[in-house]
């Protein structure tokens, strides 16, 4: 008997919702065999099966949340499916996530302890572990995690308890200290409408649809970033003639070298890891007070999924250790493999630094919102030819926007725009060969 587990798809996931089976109870299955479908703040991809075998009772339903590491179903390696149901449905409360919540505010409930410290334990952070994002923003946002309810699984606090939390004083600051437990009442309930924000109804001039789970966690994660960090975006405009000339050079032959084509997007990430090296903190990240130093160069590369069905970034481990080639290879690989969904987990984490081409739309720059929790994003616009004056005179120059959005909790505007003319320079007075 194999169980079958939700994967944790991200540092800091800790959650993920099961959007589709692809195989259903009584199904002969292979190992690594597509079976089901998860949708995470991270990723949106297919899982395979950990075990050849018959599969045995879903303990987890299609649209249902569960914690990383939860048990979703269980697989017979013998074909005996049927003999183990009967012991799948009793972990099957265990596993999922809406039975812990309703016994919590009966836990809760004021009528027979109405002192305050019975009301407080109950969600004291003992009672159920805490993901790393809760505790950061716990602590950038002083919050006492004694004070909020938690309505994860298992009375996990999650940081839609923490985003309710902090939208409380402003409507009602006086309630919290005559009636404590009212609060820990009206904090689940508060955190419900918070994802559907309007009530809107289909009309003849409108169509209404839900957003995905993808893009819900999307959103969530955007708005976090920008409430984490303090976001700053400097611009500089960068002469990309002698790439534009090196690339025009060699792009047929590393075509019919390679089978793939050479765009200006692995030129960028070579003069940005440079440029990393040569300011370690803007490959670095934090953790309250402190700073993180990172030792390796992990580039992440937004991706923009099929059909604009949201945006990924996959990791390019050791970045550092590849040249323009080694660059191109991995990008194209992750692309590709991120739109077929076929990423594994360990390819959209441990990013240290990201990279976001919106000039392969068109987009001449941008302000990218920074991927927590690193501390800055490098924007790239389109490649263009325009006019310029070099040396007194009209030259027609290849041109691109170079928007870099920090943190300025750490980096301070003369240190990014050193940054940035790192890039910069290296891009200008390119060098180094493709081939």
């Amino acid at each position: 008997m194999t169980d079958v587990v939700m994967p944790q798809m991200g540092e800091s996931i800790v959650e993920g919702t099961l959007t589709k089976w692809l195989k259903k109870p009584g199904d002969k299955v292979e190992r690594d065999e597509p079976l089901f479908e998860i949708s995470t703040d991270k990723v949106d991809t297919e899982i395979p099966s950990p075990a050849a075998g018959t599969l045995g009772e879903l303990l987890v339903q299609e649209g249902q949340t569960v914690q990383v590491n939860a048990i979703v179903a269980r697989i017979s390696e013998n074909g005996a499916a049927e003999g183990t149901r009967g012991d799948s449905r009793v972990s099957a409360p265990v596993v999922q996530a809406p039975p812990p919540p309703p016994p919590q505010p009966a836990a809760a409930a004021p009528p027979a302890p109405p002192p305050a410290p019975a009301v407080v334990e109950s969600p004291k952070e003992p009672s159920a572990p805490l993901s790393p994002l809760v505790r950061r923003m716990a602590r950038e946002n002083n919050i006492d995690l004694s004070k909020v309810a938690g309505t994860g699984a298992g009375g996990r606090i999650t940081k839609e308890d923490l985003e309710s939390f902090l939208k409380q004083p402003a409507s009602a600051a006086p309630a919290p200290p005559p009636p404590v437990s009212a609060p820990s009442v009206s904090v689940p309930a508060v955190s419900v409408p918070a994802v559907p924000i309007g009530q809107a109804q289909p009309t003849a001039r409108a169509r209404v649809e839900a957003m995905s789970n993808m893009r819900i966690k999307i959103a969530e994660h955007m708005v976090m970033s920008k409430r984490i960090s303090a976001h700053v975006t400097t611009v500089h405009r960068v002469d990309m003639t002698r790439v534009a000339k090196m690339r025009a050079k060699h792009k047929d032959d590393f075509a019919a070298r390679y089978g793939m084509s050479l765009t200006f997007l692995p030129f960028v990430a070579r003069a940005a890891v440079e440029a990393l090296s040569a300011f370690p903190i803007v490959n670095a990240s934090i953790d309250g007070t402190n700073i993180i130093y990172h030792n390796e160069i992990n580039l992440g590369i937004a991706v923009a999924l099929n059909n604009g069905n949201g945006l990924i970034v996959p990791v390019i481990r050791h970045a550092d250790e590849k040249n323009v080639l080694g660059l191109q290879r991995a990008i194209v690989d992750l692309a590709s493999r991120a739109r077929a969904r076929q990423l594994k987990p360990d390819e959209i984490q441990g990013g240290t630094f990201s990279i976001t081409n919106f000039g392969s739309f068109g987009s001449v720059f941008a302000t990218p919102i920074i991927n927590q929790p690193q501390v800055a994003i490098l924007g790239v616009g389109t490649v263009e030819k325009v006019p310029v004056v070099v040396d007194d005179a009209i030259a027609i120059r290849s041109q691109c926007y170079l928007a870099l959005t920090f943190d300025h909790r750490l980096i301070d505007g003369a240190l990014g725009d050193q940054f940035t003319a790192k890039v910069k320079s290296v891009l200008e007075n390119w060098s180094e060969e493709v081939l």
